[in-house]
């Protein structure tokens, strides 16, 4: 199980640094862009649908490394309250939000699919054509790794809560 779950993180992990690397792709980007419109008078094309494209791409990428180091924004007065008193208690209201978590992200997922599968068949994209266009089921397909990775660091956090050191 151990084995498991390092290789989850290590693709947690992978994912995280490809949008790290997708927001300094965006900064030079934009920076290109305004120094073409303020030296030549000519912007670089496709700017504001590759930064449109890329805010969805880069929180489902991140998202799921954020939970894994416990940085997704929560209030803990409750829980720490109940933790406190009732361990067992606090871990099994953990766990119900964790599920619940998950099944909202399964939504998110499955009414995802349809929409992926429509712009991949379709082949959307966005922009105008003759100026700029942008393939859109990338962008799709990152929210889906994005929802299943985020599905899996949740189940694995209740995992680790509920086994420890075996998980």
């Amino acid at each position: 199980m151990r084995r498991i779950l390092r290789a989850l993180d290590g693709v947690t992990q992978a994912a995280n640094v490809a949008g790290s690397l997708l927001i300094l792709l965006l900064m030079g980007l934009v920076g290109l862009d305004v120094a073409g419109r303020n030296l030549f008078g000519a912007p670089v094309p496709g700017v504001p649908e590759m930064v449109t494209l890329s805010i969805v791409a880069i929180v489902f990428l991140q998202i799921p490394q954020a939970l894994r180091a416990g940085r997704m924004t929560r209030s803990e007065a409750v829980l720490g309250w109940l933790a406190g008193r009732a361990p067992w208690a606090g871990k099994a209201l953990e766990t119900l939000f964790d599920l619940l978590a998950i099944a909202v992200i399964w939504v998110i997922l499955r009414s995802t699919w349809p929409i992926f599968t429509r712009a991949w068949d379709r082949g959307e994209f966005i922009g105008a054509l003759g100026d700029f266009t942008a393939p859109v089921w990338p962008v799709k397909a990152t929210i889906l790794l994005g929802c299943a990775l985020l599905i899996l660091q949740f189940a694995a956090r209740i995992l680790r809560r509920w086994f420890g050191g075996q998980a």
